[in-house]
Order: C-alpha cells, then sequence, then structure tokens
C-alpha cells in the first residue's frame, strides 16, 4: 500500500508536469514546484551543464527552450522515500533532439529538485547489447577485410593527413574517457599525448602513489573493473588499465605527440593545431578541440626569498618521483594537502627527515571513515542491491551544488564524532586543521578548489607520532644555504625543498597554446563561485567552463577525477556528436 501511494503522488506531479509542458504553460509548470526549487540540466533542455535555481531563472530557461526541445512521452520509473518525508521519482521521456532520463524529488506534493539528462540523440544510439556489431560478414568474399585490416587503414588514414572531427588534447584518464564516448558514437577523434604510452601520465607520479577513492567509484565507461580488482588502486597498475583500455577500445592514441599552437579559423569554423609527434611536425584541422589535461594546469610555484643562495634542490611535487632519491636527507615538503601528504610519507618510507611546512588550515578524514560514511552508494553493498556505477552517478547528480552545503555539514559533523580522538591528536601536534569556511568538508573544498584537503592513508599518525615534523602558521622568511628561515627566527635545515603547491587552473594551458587573449575571455576552470577562499563569486551552479560550451567556440574541457570524467564525458560527446551531425543545439546561458 505504502509503495502505491508514493507511486500514485509521483504519477500525479509528473502527469501535470509533463501536460504543462505540452501545452507550453510555464505558470502552469512552476505552480508544481516549490519556492526554494533547483532544476539541473545536463544537456536535454539547454544544450549546456546548468542548473537554474528558484522559480525565476526556471521560468527563464523554460522560456528560452521549451519550443525547441519540445519534451514529450514521459514515463514513470522506480519510486522511492516516504509521504512524511521527501519522495524520489526516476523518470524517462524524450526531447526532439533525443531520449532522456532523470529524477525528481517532491515534498509536500511540489518539487523541490529535478534532474533531466540527455542519454542518446536520435538516430544516433550507441551500438550497444542488442545492436551491437555483428563483427563479421559471413559468406565468401574475395575483397574481404579482416578487423585488424580496418583497424589498420583507420588509423592509417590519420597518419596520411586525414582530419578528425575531434582532436583531444591530453590523453589521461579524462581524455581516454571522452575517446571512448566519441568512439562509440561514430566520431572521429584522436588523442594526443605528451607520453610516450597511454597510462604514463600515472606511472611517472611518485612510486608510493595509490588511488584514495574506492574502485566502486572509478569505473571507466563501459567496461568496469573486475570483481577482484583491489579497493584502491595503485598507480601502475592504473597506468596498465588504462593502456589496455586505450587497445580494446580501439581509440586513435598518438603518444609522444605535443601540441604546439592552435587557432581558430573563424572563416573555416576549424582549427588549426601544429603537433610534434615523435620528432616530426604535424598540422591537423580538428572541427572540435578539447582540452583534457587534468583539472588543473600548470604547476604552481610559491616564491622563496634567498633560492639563488641554497645550495640544495627545488622542484615541485610534480616532478617528484621517489624518495630513494633523498634516503638520509633533510627535506621540507612546502604544503599539507593530499601531495604534500603523500610525498612526505614517501620521503619517510625512503628514511629521509621530514618536515612538513603548513601554510593553511587543512582538511582531514581518514580512509576508512571516508569509505564507510561517504560512499554508500558507491559500495560493495550498493552493487549487491542493485545500484550499478552508472545508477550511482545518476543518485549522485541529482542533488544539485546549491543543495550540498547541509547535506556535507551533517556528514562533516559524523565524521568529526567518529573521529573525536584522532582530530584532537593530531591537533596536538600544531598541525591546523579546519572542514572548510561554512564547516561543509573534503568534498566541497574538492569542487570549489580542488585543493586543501587530504585522505588519511597512514601520514597522519607520522605527524601523531613526531615522525614527520610540521611547521604550521609560521610564514617562510627566507631560504639560507643550508635551509629555510621562518618569522619566528628559526631554521629548518635542508637538503631538498620541494613544493606541493598545487596547480594553476586549466585556462593557463589554452593562454600558452592557443594565446593570453582566448585564455582570458574563456576565465579560469572549475570552483563554483562559493564566494570562500579561493572561490570567488559570482555563483556559478556548475563547475566553471567544464564539459560545456565556453566562451571559445568549439573549445571544451574535460577532467577531474575518474568518477567526474566518466559522467560527464557522456555529455561532452553527446554535444559534439550533435554539432558533427548538423543537430541544432542552442545553448542557453545566463550571464554572471
Amino acid at each position: 500500500m505504502h509503495d502505491t501511494a508514493l507511486a500514485v503522488d509521483a504519477t500525479l506531479w509528473l502527469n501535470s508536469f509533463s501536460q504543462a509542458l505540452e501545452r507550453r504553460d510555464i505558470p502552469g509548470a512552476l505552480t508544481l514546484f516549490a519556492q526554494d526549487c533547483y532544476w539541473r540540466d545536463m544537456v536535454a533542455f539547454t544544450w549546456n551543464v546548468k542548473t537554474t535555481e528558484g522559480k525565476p531563472d526556471i521560468a527563464a530557461m523554460l522560456t528560452a527552450t521549451l519550443e525547441h526541445t519540445a519534451p514529450c512521452k514521459w514515463q514513470l520509473g522506480q519510486v522511492s522515500g516516504s509521504r512524511s518525508g521527501t519522495i524520489e521519482a526516476w523518470f524517462t521521456f524524450q526531447t526532439s533532439a533525443g531520449h532522456g532520463e532523470g529524477i525528481f524529488r517532491i515534498e509536500n506534493g511540489v518539487c523541490v529538485s529535478i534532474l533531466t539528462t540527455l542519454q542518446s540523440l536520435h538516430g544516433h544510439a550507441e551500438p550497444l547489447g542488442a545492436a551491437r556489431p555483428k563483427g563479421v560478414r559471413h559468406g565468401a568474399d574475395r575483397n574481404r577485410e579482416t578487423w585488424s585490416e580496418q583497424r589498420s587503414r583507420q588509423e592509417a588514414a590519420f597518419d596520411n593527413g586525414e582530419d578528425p572531427y575531434c582532436l583531444i588534447i591530453g590523453g589521461g584518464q579524462g581524455g581516454i574517457m571522452l575517446g571512448a564516448r566519441l568512439k562509440q558514437l561514430g566520431v572521429p577523434t584522436i588523442i594526443v599525448e605528451k607520453n610516450p604510452k597511454a597510462g604514463d601520465s600515472w606511472r611517472n607520479r611518485y612510486r608510493s602513489l595509490v588511488l584514495h577513492d574506492p574502485v566502486w567509484y572509478d569505473h571507466l565507461p563501459y567496461i568496469p573493473f573486475p570483481e577482484h580488482w583491489p579497493v584502491f588502486t595503485p598507480k601502475d597498475k592504473m597506468g596498465d588499465w588504462l593502456e589496455m583500455y586505450v587497445k580494446v577500445m580501439e581509440l586513435t592514441y598518438w603518444g609522444g605527440t605535443e601540441c604546439i599552437s592552435a587557432s581558430f579559423d573563424e572563416a573555416e569554423k576549424r582549427w588549426i593545431v601544429h603537433l610534434q609527434r615523435d620528432g616530426k611536425a604535424i598540422t591537423l584541422r580538428p572541427t572540435q578541440l578539447v582540452f583534457a589535461t587534468g583539472a588543473y594546469g600548470p604547476p604552481k610555484f610559491i616564491e622563496l626569498p634567498g633560492a639563488d643562495q641554497f645550495a640544495g634542490e627545488i622542484l615541485h611535487s610534480s616532478r617528484y618521483r621517489d624518495g630513494a632519491d633523498y634516503a638520509g636527507k633533510n627535506c621540507i615538503v612546502i604544503g599539507a594537502a593530499s601531495s604534500g601528504h603523500d610525498v612526505a610519507v614517501d620521503l619517510w618510507e625512503a628514511g629521509a627527515e621530514v618536515t612538513m611546512v603548513q601554510r593553511s588550515p587543512t582538511t582531514v578524514v581518514r580512509s576508512q571513515t571516508q569509505l564507510d560514511l561517504a560512499f554508500d552508494i558507491y559500495s560493495q553493498v550498493a552493487t549487491e542491491n542493485g545500484i550499478d556505477v552508472d545508477r550511482a552517478d545518476m543518485i549522485a547528480a541529482a542533488t544539485p551544488f546549491g543543495l550540498q552545503p547541509p547535506v556535507q555539514r551533517e556528514l562533516t559533523e559524523r565524521i568529526k564524532a567518529r573521529d573525536a580522538d584522532f582530530y584532537e591528536k593530531l591537533a596536538a601536534t600544531g598541525f591546523q586543521l579546519d572542514f572548510g569556511e561554512d564547516e561543509t568538508g573534503l568534498m566541497m573544498k574538492a569542487y570549489r578548489t580542488g585543493s586543501g584537503y587530504y585522505v588519511d592513508v597512514g601520514a597522519s599518525q607520522l605527524i601523531i607520532d613526531g615522525a614527520i615534523k610540521v611547521k604550521s602558521g609560521i610564514a617562510i622568511d627566507s631560504l639560507t644555504r643550508t635551509g629555510m628561515r621562518f618569522a619566528d627566527g628559526t631554521i629548518v635545515p635542508a637538503d631538498v625543498i620541494i613544493q606541493s603547491t598545487g596547480f594553476q587552473s586549466m585556462h593557463e594551458v589554452v593562454a600558452g597554446i592557443v594565446d593570453r587573449a582566448t585564455a582570458d575571455a574563456i576565465g579560469p576552470c572549475w570552483g563554483l563561485g562559493s564566494g570562500t577562499r579561493n572561490d570567488p563569486g559570482p555563483w556559478q551552479g556548475e563547475l566553471r567552463n567544464m564539459y560545456k560550451p565556453t566562451a571559445q567556440e568549439a573549445l571544451w574541457f574535460q577532467g577531474g577525477n575518474l568518477a567526474l570524467s566518466r559522467f560527464f564525458s557522456k555529455f561532452l560527446a553527446l554535444q559534439i556528436k550533435a554539432r558533427m551531425e548538423g543537430i541544432s543545439t542552442p545553448v542557453y546561458q545566463t550571464p554572471f
């Protein structure tokens, strides 16, 4: 009876909503929303990754998009929740461009949030399941072309000067996942990567690196990790998986290739891209250009007065490889976020004397606590209950960023209560802890700045035990010949200084390859505009410039961790495919 009652309420709301939209009755549709409401859209209505907040913003979005979207054929799916609280319902629908899927949440009969996503384009569905390719043409044929011959021909076409429709700069996880999506959609694509082989961007990191997120959160599209895969993936194992994935997914991947420059031809509406491939100059003219160089840009260095007289070595953590090179030496690590902790542990394990310089407070969450409390829908239990990674991604996306802070505050309070003794011991060392300016914890820091946090996999205990020393909250004055002097007059001896000081925005890569004006027109990547430290307003509602149209025509950004790259690569691929097929893609944007 209870489930039937929920379904009745959800059906009533969806029928009223769909009928209002089909009548183009925007005021009528708005009566079905709460005053404080959110509509998060992934390409279906806006041809953008866009969240509208409040009835006036939703009305403006529908006024601009409803006619060309022409939504119809709404069908209710699974319903859960409670009548006294929130009812959550899945649904499918169609638009003039394709098939969609979404989730709405209603309270007291009105909608507080709705997610709409475009899942496929009419006439251009991926060849999956029953639509998969046959792989052979039976019967005798003197002109038969085998699979390997076909692959060789396709690769040779690009080698001989045929231009791809899309060029992806960066062959790490983000570029590879987008390349796989585009391959399945039939979009001719080349991925270029400076490193010789796929996976090298992981292999070249410091030797002790292991993913901090669990396997259920990290799957790639189409080929999930096998059941025996470890919960936390070592970096070389991840590199091998990516190399295998590129081969099995039949991606055109040019290792040993550097993008030297790119410019957009306004008349031809194509890019002119100059590459250096294995020492040979190549020019390509793709229509779409994607920067997939990670979530960040070039390394960020801080100025160290007296560096010219320092007798030791100074390097950025991006160049750090192995603590064995510094065994027995005095090492200073500047930075107390993820890389700083990982590098410090690697140095300690190699027998170095390590001091961590903490310039601002860090959010620390123990790995097991994070696993137990923050990954409930990405877990073995969830999988056994029928929540696969694609379903989990949709559930996670159904909560817009504007509604995340209270959810994350509640999670943070649970984390602090569970590990109170741990935090007390860590703070007693002088290590500065915080949980964000608004107590929203690690996840909101990740979205807002991508910095200032650490998932503890062992470094914190070394700090508590005094094995890794911490110099916290005291400004660096200058370097001496043999160490680092601080504002309080103390000097810490150093043979090597490793700057784990983060990275610049990815749009700085555009400045180096395209030009400064284009990069400035686009603006920074990442962040939500929360107004917190290093995430200036105005409020964006989605990650800045990621996975969606930018101020520069036909230029896109793809990046982030494995989970974000997996989920958003689908919507970026659909946007590119639609343009290739000449499908109308009127982008709904609002000025900030």
